[in-house]
C-alpha cells in the first residue's frame, strides 16, 4: 500500500516537473543553436595561438570539455551604448548608486563579471613567498638586483624580477612595468623612482607556469601575467625603501591590458597607466566592430587565443549583451589614479574616440569618488610604437599624481562633445508639437506621391543637417599631384596593383581646401586609360585612419574592371581628427553629417571638373559611417549616378531599444545634434532613412544589411526596404533596387565587397 501511494505520488511530482523539464530543453536548444551560428561565423585565420588555455588547444576543445553554451541573447538586456557604471541592473532595476554602500555592491558584481567574461579566475595570494638575490652590482650609483621569487606548492612557483634602486635612502616610489620595457625603467629611476621589471611578457614569461601549477583556475594568460604582478607588489611591500603608497604599474601593447587587470583586482598599486592597449585594454568592447577598424572580439581572440578567457567570444557580434565592458574593468581601480594613453592615428590600436569613451565614462566614478584629478588622459599622434619624449610625460603625470611635482598637465579631447553641451551652446530648441507625426514607414506608395514629397524630404533633411554657412565654390581641378597630406606619411593609406593613384591637393583642391586620392585605371604600360572612365567616391567607415588599407581589395577590384575610385578623409577622422575637435564651436548651427555632405557633394564637382571622368557615371558608396553619409548626400545631390551601401542605416521612428537609434547620431557620434531634439518624440522626426532612400528613386541603389548587424533593427530595415521595392516597380525600375540580407553580423566582408563591385559593373554598363 506504501509503495502505490509513492509510486502515485512519484507520478504527480514528475508530472508537475515536466513543463519545467520541456522548457529546460526547449532553452537548452536554443542556446545550443546560438552556438552552431557562432562557430558558423567565427573567423579562421590561418595564423593564431598553439592553445587556449592549459586544458584546451581550440575553442572548441574549451567548450566540448566544458558544456559551456552562449547566454540565451533574446532575454538578458540589451545595452547598446556603453554601461553606466554608476548604475546597478542596467537594462532591469535600473538602479542609480549614491551611496558607498551600493558601490561596493556594484563593485563586487564587477569583479565577479570580469572573472566570468574576460580574466577568469585565479588563485588567492600565497603565503609562502620567498625572495633570493641572485646578483647585485652598483652602475652609475644605481643598485641592480635580479631576484628571483619562490612560492606556492613546494615553490614550484616562481617570478624573476630585475630590480633598480636609485642613490639614497628613500622611500622611493616604484615604477613598475614587464621585462621587455627595461628601457622604461631607466628613464624612472632618472626621476628618482625604484624601477623593477617582472617576467610577465612575451620576452621573458615565468607566469606561463602558473597555468599548470594551478589547474583549478580557468585564468587567461594575461591574468596569469597580471598575478604574477602582484607577487611583485608582494615582494615591495618586504622593503622598507619603498613608499608603499607610490606604487605604479605601466605597460604597453598586450602588457597595457595586463597592467588593468594588475590593478584592478590588487588596491596596493596606486597608480596605473596603460599605454595603446587596444582591444582589452583603453577600448571598450562595444566600439571595437569591424565599423570602427579596431580589433574586434572575434579578430582577436581568434589570434590571440589565451589572452583572455574564451568566454568572451561568446560576445562576438553581440557585443551590446555584455553586462559590462572595459569602463566596468577599470571602475575598480578607481580611486586609485588611472591614465589612459594611445595614438589617435594607430592602425587598429589607437581609436581616440572610442578611448574618450571609456575616458568620460570613467569621470562619474572618479567624480562619484570624490578624486576627478587622479584619471588622466594623453593622447599622441603617430603610430604604436612610444618613443622618450612619451615615457617622459608618464613620469610627468606619476609625479603629479604622487605629489612630487607640481607640473602642468592637461586631459587633452579630441572629441570633447555632448549632446547637452551643444544644446547649452547653440541655444537650439524646438516646438515639439510643430512637428506632427509621422508614420514609421513613410515610403511614398506610387509616382504622385514621390514627386509631392520630394521637395519637403528635401527641406526637412536640409534642416535636420543644420544652417550650412555661406561658402564658396572651388575652382575647377586642373592638375593631379604626387603629394599628399604629411600625416598620410605614416598612416596606412591603400596601395594598389591595378592602378595608380594621384592626389587633389590643396592649391587646387576640392571644396574647401581638402586632399583626396584618386585612383584609376591604367593600361599595361602603366597609362591612364583612354577615354571617360566611371567613379566611385568611396567613403569610409568610422575609423581613425579614415580611408586606410583595408580598402585595397575594394578598390583593387574596381580598378580591374575599368572603374575609378574618388577616397578622402571625412571631418574628425584620418588626417582630419583635428579639424573636427572645435566644430560644434565654431559652427553651432551646422553638423558634422551636413560638413561630410557638403564636402561629398563638393567631390562631385571636383570629379566633374575632370575630362577623363564620364559625369553621367558617378556614383557614391560607403560601409557604415560612409555609407550613411553617400545614402544622404545621393538624396539630395540628383547628379550621382546611384548608391552602394552597406550597413548604413536602420529606421529611427521606431527604433527599439536594442540599437542606439537616433542617438547615435545627436549623442554618441555628435553627426547630427538636431535629432536629439526629438528624443522620446522619435515620431515627430521630419525625415528618416526610408523616405531619404526613396528620395533616390529612380536612381539605382545596393543595400547590402546584415541579417545579424546589432545597430539595425532587421525586421524595419525588412519592411523598408518591400516599401522600396514597390517603390520602385511602380515606378518601372524594378531591377534598379538590389538588395541583400546575408546572414552575418556587422561586416563588410570580401564576398560582400565582391557583390558591390559586381552590382556597380553591371549598372556602368548599362
Amino acid at each position: 500500500m506504501g509503495k502505490e501511494k509513492y509510486s502515485i505520488g512519484f507520478i504527480f511530482i514528475m508530472l508537475c516537473l515536466c513543463p519545467f523539464m520541456a522548457k529546460a530543453q526547449e532553452d537548452k536548444a536554443v542556446l545550443q543553436e546560438y552556438l552552431k551560428e557562432l562557430i558558423l561565423l567565427q573567423e579562421k585565420p590561418s595564423s593564431h595561438d598553439s592553445f587556449v588555455s592549459f586544458h584546451d588547444l581550440t575553442w572548441e576543445d574549451w567548450i566540448k570539455r566544458t558544456g559551456e553554451l552562449p547566454p540565451n541573447y533574446g532575454i538578458i538586456p540589451s545595452i547598446p551604448f556603453l554601461p553606466d557604471p554608476l548604475i546597478i541592473g542596467e537594462g532591469k532595476e535600473n538602479e542609480k548608486i549614491t551611496t558607498m554602500a551600493q558601490w561596493e555592491t556594484q563593485r563586487e558584481y564587477f569583479k565577479e563579471k570580469v572573472k566570468h567574461i574576460l580574466s577568469g579566475t585565479f588563485p588567492d595570494p600565497p603565503t609562502n613567498l620567498k625572495a633570493e638575490i641572485l646578483s647585485e652590482r652598483t652602475e652609475n650609483g644605481v643598485r641592480i638586483q635580479m631576484i628571483e621569487l619562490r612560492f606556492g606548492e613546494n615553490h614550484k612557483a616562481k617570478l624573476t624580477l630585475e630590480v633598480f634602486t636609485p642613490p639614497g635612502e628613500g622611500p622611493f616610489p616604484v615604477f613598475m612595468t614587464q621585462w621587455n620595457h627595461r628601457g622604461w625603467t631607466q628613464i624612472a629611476v632618472r626621476r628618482g623612482y625604484m624601477g623593477l621589471i617582472y617576467a610577465g611578457a612575451d620576452a621573458k614569461d615565468d607566469t606561463r607556469e602558473y597555468l599548470e601549477l594551478y589547474p583549478d583556475y580557468d585564468w587567461s594568460t594575461l591574468m596569469a601575467r597580471a598575478w604574477g604582478a602582484h607577487r611583485a607588489v608582494d615582494y615591495l611591500y618586504t622593503l622598507e625603501e619603498v613608499d608603499k603608497s607610490k606604487i605604479a604599474i605601466t605597460g604597453h601593447s598586450r602588457n597595457g591590458k595586463q597592467s588593468l587587470f594588475a590593478a584592478a583586482f590588487d588596491e596596493r598599486i596606486t597608480a596605473t597607466i596603460t599605454s595603446s592597449g587596444g582591444t582589452g585594454g583603453e577600448f571598450p568592447y562595444r566600439y571595437t566592430d569591424e565599423r570602427h577598424s579596431n580589433e574586434s572580439i572575434d579578430y582577436l581572440v581568434s589570434r590571440r587565443t589565451h589572452w583572455l578567457h574564451p568566454r568572451l567570444r561568446f560576445y562576438s557580434g553581440r557585443e551590446h549583451k555584455m553586462p559590462i565592458d572595459q569602463n566596468s574593468l577599470m571602475a575598480l581601480i578607481a580611486p586609485n589614479a588611472l591614465m589612459l594613453s594611445s595614438s589617435i592615428r594607430e592602425g587598429g590600436g589607437g581609436d581616440p574616440w572610442a578611448i574618450e569613451q571609456i575616458y568620460t565614462s570613467l569621470t562619474k566614478v572618479y567624480d562619484f569618488l570624490g578624486e576627478p584629478e587622479k584619471l588622466g588622459i594623453r593622447l599622441r599622434d603617430g603610430q604604436h610604437a612610444v618613443a622618450e619624449r612619451d615615457i617622459e610625460a608618464y613620469m610627468d603625470w606619476l609625479d603629479i599624481q604622487f605629489g612630487r611635482k607640481n607640473l602642468p598637465w592637461e586631459n587633452q579631447l579630441f572629441y570633447n562633445y555632448s549632446f547637452e553641451k551643444w544644446k547649452r551652446e547653440s541655444g537650439e530648441s524646438i516646438e515639439l508639437s510643430k512637428f506632427p507625426k509621422q508614420p514609421g514607414q513613410n515610403i511614398p506608395a506610387n509616382v504622385s506621391d514621390l514627386e509631392k514629397t520630394q521637395e519637403k524630404i528635401n527641406e526637412d533633411l536640409i534642416w535636420l543637417l543644420g544652417d550650412e554657412p555661406a561658402g564658396l565654390p572651388a575652382s575647377d581641378i586642373e592638375t593631379l599631384s604626387q603629394k599628399e597630406d604629411y600625416v598620410s606619411s605614416f598612416m596606412p593609406r591603400p596601395r594598389v596593383k591595378n592602378g595608380q593613384k594621384l592626389n587633389i591637393t590643396p592649391y587646387n583642391a576640392m571644396g574647401d581646401y581638402l586632399y583626396g586620392s584618386l585612383y584609376f585605371p591604367t593600361d599595361e604600360a602603366g597609362e591612364r586609360i583612354t577615354g571617360a572612365m566611371p567613379v566611385l567616391i568611396f567613403l569610409h567607415k568610422y575609423t581613425n585612419t579614415g580611408y586606410d588599407s583595408e580598402l585595397n581589395a575594394l578598390i583593387d577590384g574596381l580598378l580591374a574592371k575599368g572603374i575609378a575610385v574618388l577616397t578622402y578623409d571625412m571631418i574628425g577622422y584620418g588626417a582630419r581628427i583635428e579639424e573636427g575637435t572645435l566644430f560644434y564651436q565654431r559652427y553651432p548651427h551646422w553638423s558634422k553629417m551636413g560638413k561630410m555632405v557638403t564636402d561629398a557633394r563638393a567631390a562631385v564637382d571636383a570629379l566633374e571638373s575632370l575630362d577623363f571622368i564620364d559625369n553621367d557615371k558617378i556614383f557614391i558608396g560607403g560601409y557604415a559611417l560612409g555609407g550613411t553619409v553617400g545614402l544622404i548626400t545621393a538624396a539630395l545631390e540628383p547628379r550621382i549616378a546611384g548608391l552602394s551601401l552597406s550597413s548604413a542605416f536602420t529606421p529611427l521612428r521606431n527604433a527599439s531599444g536594442n540599437v542606439e537609434g537616433l542617438k547615435a547620431y545627436s549623442h554618441l557620434y555628435g553627426l547630427i545634434p538636431r535629432l536629439g531634439l526629438f528624443d522620446g518624440e522619435e515620431y515627430r522626426i521630419p525625415v528618416d532613412f526610408p523616405e531619404m532612400l526613396a528620395n533616390i528613386a529612380p536612381r539605382p541603389v545596393m543595400v547590402i544589411s546584415p541579417e545579424l548587424d546589432r545597430h539595425a533593427d532587421h525586421e524595419n530595415v525588412i519592411t523598408t526596404m518591400e516599401g522600396l521595392k514597390q517603390l520602385y516597380r511602380k515606378l518601372g525600375v524594378g531591377d534598379a533596387l538590389e538588395w541583400q540580407s546575408p546572414h552575418a553580423f556587422n561586416h563588410f566582408t570580401e564576398a560582400q565587397q565582391q557583390e558591390m563591385i559586381k552590382w556597380l559593373v553591371q549598372e556602368v554598363a548599362k
